[in-house]
């Protein structure tokens, strides 16, 4: 029996009469996003053909998954609206605070120890607001939900930028801030801008050492990291339909990486199997009884490019596998050009660590596929080269794993099996020598691989592939070696060649698990008490932010101006600060710390206008919130690019940041700052961005009149007495400038409850 099953029930029973109704609305067939969209639609909305790209529209979600990390300040966000519980399906799963080091035993026990206030405090949360509670050690919340709660033609969203790996199972699924799911468990529609579609059809069927990952891999090649932001990616065709569910799931997960809304397939025989497979026969059968209505209407696919914005085809046949980075998920290279690649660019050759698994790559499938790998290497005399790794996806996948001889096989060539939890694939890998930040390259089958992201040395050279050449990879110990051609030394000084991958799809004995680590919410949560100690480091109860003042930005001095890439992980780094992810004053302190100063090319190093000494980020941030003088962050293209960490944008409104102004944003944060009250804006002329001097004294204008398509300016004072005047843009529209007004969406919500 699967969760929430009435829940599911409801949905298929509304759903074919909501896309009869948009598909006459609209006046011609529906690509199965749209179908998903429009059946999930606000009935305050009034159904017509929103513009895709342009209109703001709201959304009933069918279920919320959260994190451990973003949890503690999403739920602290819940707890202030008033509400006595979730008003949708929702969970909490516990994966993002377990530190890799020696393996998971060790690893879990520790974890258990070092953030027990954490957990304790989110179990008793989700065990008063009726939320189902993921205990340390039950897996990872992608892989969780793919397994237990995602259904085809459904719509969730979770706390987490690769929520998107249920669209594997036909969802709608997409990663949000914190606020934005307060909103939905607090009852009320979600609002999204209606994205513009990519159809990627997919012809031929994989074969030898290609895999699902390596689709991915190439699209992030063609589209870039943000060729997909406010844009929903569909995959169709015969070969979307050969790949297995598990394998779809992989390809929507990291279309985080090209910073796609969401990305998702049509419901087909592979999803029934991995219901079925996962104990859910009952959602199989409900979706068979309208399976018609849960992939794309036959005349889209049939001519794409009439109802798609962009369309791009992949021969599965002739699929190449794929090694991206360094750096960068985007840059996609051939494993045939990686050599020479490598060479050119003085990447480091020695493989010194293979890691596979995380939410992307640990279906039963995935590990199957690599353990056939593993076998050749006592079978073929050789002896492998790099550090071995696994992250199980869940205890699920673990025990099945254990059970039909896996481990063992990864035990035998010298693997270490880490908790069933994120680790390295999110920096929570205590690596042994790190600390020296030498130069040195690895491989992973994870899904983002920045600079300082795995172990915290920025001269890690981190690369992205399949778990399959991961494995052949890290057996050779060589960036260069193609497991497609070339040959390795054994033992006995003999020539060798890996035979190509394969695995079973699913367990042919059926998935096992003893404790998959599920804890109930309380029947009745209502005497439940919520306790945080006042002097508590890790979590610390929130006040809300103060309203606008109701005048223009006058006075901003510039924090900083950051140059090139600007993540989240700039923003707000994860790693050890992951632990402060409940206490927003301590977590503060890593407040674009890893942003580079445009005007001395350094992290952490700003000059503080009160002083003129240079200074940390937060430390002169805080300089500024002392003295009551508010300030500007200017940045680049694609600004806050990779997670959904809310934090990015809750840190500079706590510490007193008013304005974010940038070339471009990254879909999720653009949303978190007007979630919070922040005011973040871009260059109607990109050129302006050089204009803006180290020393500059900022005003704002126009937000007496502050109105969805109007422009405000911007007026630089430089420290020599002259000013310049330049537009900009925003993509406020009349509700999210209420919630800048307001101080926050919070705070309208909180208001609305008082009422």
């Amino acid at each position: 029996m699967a969760f929430d099953i009435e829940m599911i029930k409801k949905v298929y029973a509304n759903m074919p009469a909501r896309i009869e109704a948009a598909r006459k609305s609209l006046g011609r067939p529906l690509t199965l996003a749209e179908k998903i969209l429009y059946s999930h639609l606000d009935a305050d909305m009034g159904l017509k053909d929103y513009p895709r790209g342009s209109s703001y529209v709201d959304f009933n979600p069918d279920r919320v998954a959260m994190q451990d990390a973003t949890a503690q300040m999403a739920l602290l966000q819940f707890m202030q609206a008033g509400r006595p519980t979730v008003a949708v399906p929702s969970s909490v799963h516990c994966d993002h605070l377990i530190q890799a080091k020696v393996g998971a035993n060790a690893d879990l026990s520790r974890a258990k120890t070092e953030s027990e206030e954490v957990f304790n405090f989110l179990a008793s949360v989700s065990n008063k607001y009726g939320i189902g509670f993921w205990k340390p050690g039950a897996g990872i919340i992608h892989q969780i939900v793919l397994e237990n709660y995602a259904f085809p033609g459904g719509m969730m969203i979770g706390t987490d930028s690769h929520t998107v790996n249920a669209g594997g199972l036909g969802m709608i699924a997409i990663g949000v801030g914190g606020a934005d799911a307060c909103d939905v468990m607090a009852g009320l529609p979600w609002e999204l801008k209606m994205p513009k579609l990519i159809g990627i059809k997919l012809t031929g069927k994989l074969n030898g050492w290609a895999s699902a990952k390596d689709v991915i891999l190439k699209v992030a090649g063609i589209l870039t990291v943000k060729g997909g932001t406010d844009k929903v990616v569909e995959y169709f065709g015969d070969g979307a339909i050969s790949l297995s569910c598990t394998g779809k799931g992989t390809i929507c997960n990291m279309g985080a990486e090209i910073g796609a809304t969401t990305s998702t397939f049509g419901y087909d025989e592979s999803m029934s199997r991995y219901l079925k497979a996962t104990g859910r026969a009952d959602v199989a059968a409900l979706a068979d009884g309208i399976k018609e209505h849960l992939t794309g209407d036959a005349e889209v696919y049939a001519n794409p490019s009439k109802y798609f914005d962009e369309v791009i085809e992949i021969n599965l046949s002739e699929l190449e596998p794929y090694v991206n980075g360094p750096f960068t998920p985007d840059l996609a290279t051939p494993i045939s050009q990686l050599k020479a690649a490598a060479e050119k660019n003085g990447w480091p050759m020695k493989v010194e660590a293979g890691l596979i698994g995380s939410c992307t790559n640990s279906s039963y499938e995935d590990i199957a596929r690599a353990v056939s790998l593993a076998k050749q290497v006592s079978a073929k005399g050789l002896k492998s080269k790099g550090d071995f790794m696994i992250n199980p996806g869940s205890e699920q996948i673990r025990y099945t794993i254990e059970r039909d001889g896996f481990l063992d096989v990864f035990a035998e060539v010298g693997a270490t099996v880490f908790t069933n939890a994120c680790g390295p694939c999110i920096g929570m890998w205590d690596r042994v020598g790190a600390e020296k930040q030498e130069k040195n390259t690895i491989v992973h089958s994870f899904n983002r691989n920045f600079a300082k992201r795995a172990d915290g040395n920025p001269n890690t050279y981190a690369f992205v592939a399949s778990p399959e050449i991961v494995t052949a990879l890290a057996i050779a110990g060589n960036l260069g070696f193609n497991p497609l051609t070339d040959t390795l030394t054994n033992e006995k000084g003999e020539q060798v060649k890996l035979d190509a991958p394969n695995g079973d799809e699913l367990p042919t004995k059926g998935f096992a698990v003893e404790d998959a680590g599920y804890q109930a919410p309380a029947a009745d949560g209502s005497k439940v008490q919520v306790l945080v100690e006042p002097t508590s480091k890790r979590l610390q109860l929130l006040d809300p932010f103060a309203a606008w003042s109701g005048v223009d930005f006058k006075g901003l001095k510039l924090l900083i101006k950051a140059k090139g890439k600007c993540t989240t992980d700039h923003i707000s780094m994860a790693g050890p600060w992951l632990k402060f992810r409940g206490h927003l004053d301590n977590i503060s302190n890593n407040m674009l710390i890893g942003a580079v100063n445009a005007f001395n090319d350094k992290t952490d190093s700003v000059k503080n206008q009160l002083t003129g000494t240079y200074e940390g980020v937060p430390v002169v941030q805080r300089a500024y919130k002392a003295q009551n003088i508010g300030s500007i962050v200017v940045g680049d293209e694609n600004y806050g690019e990779g997670s959904s960490r809310e934090h990015a944008a809750m840190e500079p409104r706590h510490l007193g940041v008013k304005v974010v102004l940038v070339k471009s944003f990254a879909r999720i944060h653009e949303t978190n700052l007007k979630k919070q009250g922040m005011l973040g804006i871009t260059f109607a002329n990109t050129a302006d961005y050089d204009k803006i001097k180290e020393d500059d004294v900022i005003d704002v204008t126009g937000l007496t009149t502050f109105a969805p398509g109007v422009q405000l300016t911007i007026t630089l004072n430089h420290a020599d007495g002259t000013k310049e005047e330049f537009n900009v843009n925003h993509s406020y529209n009349a509700q999210q400038i209420e919630w800048f007004k307001a101080g926050g969406a919070l705070n309208i919500i909180r208001a609305s409850v008082k009422a």
